[in-house]
């Protein structure tokens, strides 16, 4: 607005009718006092009295660290857990029936009078073994593997209709070098690349396996079968077989809303986690411990809220510095995000300042606009109206560009414009005059 206060007042000044004067000033003003006001409706959690700063958000690895690696791949883990990650999230869904497991369960149900049956009750994985739960992100195999090439014909088919084994054909990898997703190939070192072009699609267990080997906790999205999957009433009691057997499950944040009930009965000691809001008290009745929700959802009114009941928040999917600033600012006890190795290295939010030094800055800032404001008005105020100025010891005069004035060029092109000849015809009748120079325009 101090800049623009330039043209403003130059128009201002030359305008005849006061009408005109009234509307631009006027509309300026308005404006300009209105951003003058601003400041004291602004909000900010991280404008806050000296000592009342929380800890840092605990960074949870959104499908890894999937700037240094493909998403949802071992490599990817890893490198959230060197990056200093203190949870590692991903998405799982439940592989199909191989050929030999279908024609097994056709036997069992020809036989239902078969002591086989009895083993099947007491460990499904025993008669489910090729539903192997593992890390995929889309419905579709299509954008984060090669399924294109291995397998033309099925590229557009749930990932989920895939066995095991099939799955264990396709490249992981190839596509994040290929496709750059975070253009943040360029800094990866060349044994880096290497290994990124050789991933594959990891299991839950492979990725458990991480998780409980560097101490992290895990935050998954469990997708349902479609319709018609032989594993769509089982994938709950799959999944939770497989985390049983491969970590702690104090170190697992259940997000899957469906049977928690029944999931918190067999395994109390999972971190019962909530993607929707609701009150403390059917959070509580549900033995909700944290939330994972969007951060533009949640305020610093309302993490503290639950906080005060010892349930924390999470908030998704925050890669900015600024961002997690606020986030901080805030009171989050976690933040996912993509980026772990930047946000890693923030020892304290971007923007945070005590209320004073607050009211201290914008006070200052619109101080210095005003005054350079209003000396350019009164400058082109001063000039318009022909005010005298001093060059050296000499004043000038400037009557103002409406006013008729001559320069030194339109003096120039005047006395190029008339022509100085001497007449050398002498008059009888005064001898004595001398020959003078006569002027004529031509």
């Amino acid at each position: 607005m101090a800049v623009l206060s330039w043209p403003i007042a130059l128009h201002f000044f030359r305008m005849n009718k006061k009408v005109h004067q009234v509307t631009v000033l006027g509309l300026y003003l308005s404006v300009l006092f209105s951003l003058y006001l601003v400041p004291l409706g602004m909000y900010s959690p991280c404008i806050k009295e000296a000592g009342t700063l929380g800890p840092p958000p605990a960074l949870i690895g959104h499908r890894g660290a999937p700037m240094l690696a493909p998403e949802n791949t071992l490599m990817s883990f890893e490198k959230a857990v060197e990056a200093g990650g203190e949870g590692l999230e991903t998405d799982v869904t439940i592989s199909h029936m191989s050929q030999v497991t279908s024609d097994f369960i056709t036997f069992l149900r020809l036989h239902p009078n078969s002591s086989l049956w009895h083993s099947c009750n007491i460990s499904i994985s025993l008669c489910s073994y090729d539903g192997v739960p593992f890390l995929m992100h889309d419905s579709t195999l299509r954008r984060t593997t090669n399924v294109a090439e291995v397998f033309p014909n099925r590229t557009y088919l749930d990932a989920s209709m895939f066995t095991w084994a099939e799955l264990q054909q396709l490249n992981a990898g190839s596509w994040f070098l290929s496709r750059d997703p975070f253009g943040s190939v360029w800094s990866l070192s060349e044994a880096d690349c290497s290994q990124a072009h050789n991933q594959s699609v990891p299991s839950l267990a492979q990725f458990l396996q991480v998780a409980a080997r560097s101490g992290r906790l895990v935050l998954f999205d469990l997708r349902r079968p479609p319709y018609g999957h032989p594993y769509s009433r089982l994938y709950i009691n799959i999944t939770l077989q497989v985390v049983q057997a491969h970590i702690n499950t104090s170190q697992v944040l259940w997000l899957p809303s469906e049977d928690r009930e029944l999931v918190q009965a067999v395994d109390p000691d999972l971190q019962q986690t909530s993607g929707e809001k609701a009150s403390i008290q059917e959070l509580t009745d549900g033995h909700i411990t944290r939330l994972n929700l969007h951060y533009s959802t949640m305020s610093q009114q309302q993490i503290s809220k639950y906080q005060s009941e010892n349930i924390s928040t999470n908030l998704y999917v925050i890669s900015q510095p600024w961002l997690f600033s606020l986030a901080w600012c805030a009171g989050a006890q976690s933040v996912t995000t993509n980026s772990i190795h930047i946000l890693s290295t923030i020892k304290k939010p971007l923007f945070l300042m005590t209320p004073e030094e607050y009211s201290l800055m914008w006070i200052l800032t619109d101080a210095v606009s005003a005054f350079l404001i209003i000396a350019v008005f009164i400058f082109h105020w001063w000039r318009e109206r022909g005010l005298p100025f001093w060059s050296g010891s000499r004043q000038t005069q400037e009557n103002g560009p409406y006013s008729k004035f001559r320069t030194e060029l339109s003096d120039v092109w005047s006395i190029s414009s008339v022509n100085v000849r001497p007449d050398l015809r002498s008059t009888p009748s005064s001898p004595s005059t001398p020959h003078l120079p006569t002027i004529t325009e031509e």
